[in-house]
């Protein structure tokens, strides 16, 4: 077979495997994401998704959450295909028979995709070229991507485990599940982008949460309106900072720039702005950093964020 004559996801395939050979791709370097190898080679998401998987397969690259696909640590040879006599659940990205599908297994497979090449890389097909199975197979147990999006949010959301026995007060509990829905949004950045306020997602596992943050308002006089306000504020401020996390990883992916590089080609313009003296507060903040830099934690700003809106709900509560 000549090589023009290949299947696109194997001559991509064959593409990485020679740059990781020659160094090109060191282990732990991160490969090009399924959207920038769509575009690369001017093939569909699934087809480069398909390619991705035969790496994975093989050990030659793995996914990380938050990051993308990267280089195995070592590179390894091969895997071989399960046998009949497998384990009911496979290892991560080993192909399943059609026989062996389940709805969990497919949600399970479109999570990982999401976690680590965003939600806009998600497909039915996809998911389906991950499992190593036909491109419809997944249609006899999700009927539709919207479909398995719900299910893909509600498994992520379930989680955050609340504790059987809540902390003490209001201000305790409203900080504790803020914090859970943080550290889902933490696993999972594709979250923060569905299901806006007024259109908000009806599922049990979101419910839960919203029967945590509601509980700790009751037995203050609150009326119905506010209580579901101030949940909505919370909410609101988990959904608000978290949608940087894909935001980071989508600007990534298009760059192929760290938010660290992306920042060292803006210090030219920065050093004009300074330069002007038409923005002193602008000035006297970026000059006064410690070691002459600011170090953006969103983790940071989520909790004083949530400090903040504490404070000022305790004056509704409390007052």
């Amino acid at each position: 077979m000549t090589e023009l004559s290949e299947p696109p996801y194997l001559r991509i395939a064959a593409d990485i495997r020679r740059r990781i050979a020659t160094g090109e791709l060191a282990p732990g370097d991160r490969v090009p994401s399924t959207r920038r190898l769509a575009q690369d080679w001017g093939v569909a998401l699934a087809t480069a998704t398909k390619a991705l998987t035969t790496l994975r397969l093989e050990g030659a690259v793995e996914a990380r959450p938050r990051i993308g696909t990267v280089v195995a640590r070592p590179p390894q040879l091969p895997r071989p295909s399960p046998s009949p006599t497998a384990a009911a659940r496979p290892p991560a990205g080993s192909p399943v028979r059609d026989q062996e599908l389940s709805q969990e297994r497919i949600v399970r497979a479109a999570i990982e995709i999401a976690d680590a090449e965003g939600l806009a890389a998600l497909s039915m097909r996809g998911v389906a070229a991950r499992l190593g199975v036909a491109a419809m197979s997944p249609y006899r147990y999700v009927s539709s991507k919207d479909d398995l999006i719900a299910l893909m949010a509600d498994t992520a959301y379930g989680e955050a485990v609340h504790p059987a026995v809540p902390p003490a007060g209001w201000r305790a509990r409203l900080e504790m599940g803020a914090e859970a829905l943080w550290q889902v949004c933490r696993r999972h950045p594709w979250i923060a982008h569905i299901g806006p306020l007024g259109r908000p997602l009806v599922l049990p596992n979101l419910m839960a949460h919203g029967e945590w943050l509601l509980s700790a308002l009751e037995g203050h006089g609150l009326d119905a309106t506010t209580m579901f306000d101030v949940h909505l504020l919370i909410y609101s401020h988990v959904q608000g900072l978290a949608v940087h996390l894909e935001r980071e990883l989508q600007a990534q992916a298009a760059t192929g720039l760290t938010d660290e590089e992306w920042m060292a080609r803006q210090e030219a313009s920065l050093r004009t702005i300074v330069a002007s003296g038409r923005y002193p507060a602008v000035t006297r903040t970026l000059t006064g950093f410690p070691n002459g830099d600011y170090d953006l934690d969103l983790d940071a700003l989520f909790r004083l964020g949530l400090r903040a809106l504490l404070d000022g709900i305790a004056h509704i509560v409390e007052g």
